[in-house]
């Protein structure tokens, strides 16, 4: 059953400006993303904006927003073939148990100088959303 979706926009300009003082990406990601980013070249900013878009897509999924959930506990990792998925840690993994999440779903694409990130969170009851 799923007990959330969620979505979010973000400009990869904006990601360029705060990529250029790191103060940012120490900040919000955990260090195999901030690896993964800084691999990407030409593509970092880019990179960046799709994972920033998909935690953002994963708290307001999970119908919280980052109260209590720390960002760099939101990590974006990806398959093989290059596919992103939740690897979620600390108060992220707590968080998503409490709501009862167990399967998540995400999906990330770039067009026109934005990244959008698309999450959907599964799990075996609706007793999460009172409003289901």
């Amino acid at each position: 059953m799923i007990i959330g979706v969620g979505a979010d926009l973000c400009a990869v300009e904006r990601m360029s400006r705060l990529l250029e003082d790191g103060a940012f990406l120490k900040r919000y990601f955990h260090p195999d993303e901030q690896m993964y980013i800084l691999s990407r070249g030409a593509f970092s900013a880019s990179s960046m904006a799709g994972c920033y878009a998909a935690k953002e897509a994963f708290v307001k999924a999970l119908g919280s927003g980052f109260s209590g959930v720390r960002p760099e506990d939101v990590v974006i990792s990806h398959r093989e073939g290059g596919a992103p998925y939740y690897a979620l840690t600390g108060s992220a993994e707590a968080a998503a148990a409490k709501a009862g999440v167990i399967k998540t779903h995400l999906s990330i694409t770039h067009d026109g100088g934005m990244a959008l990130a698309f999450a959907v969170l599964e799990g075996e009851s609706n007793a999460f959303h009172p409003d289901a």
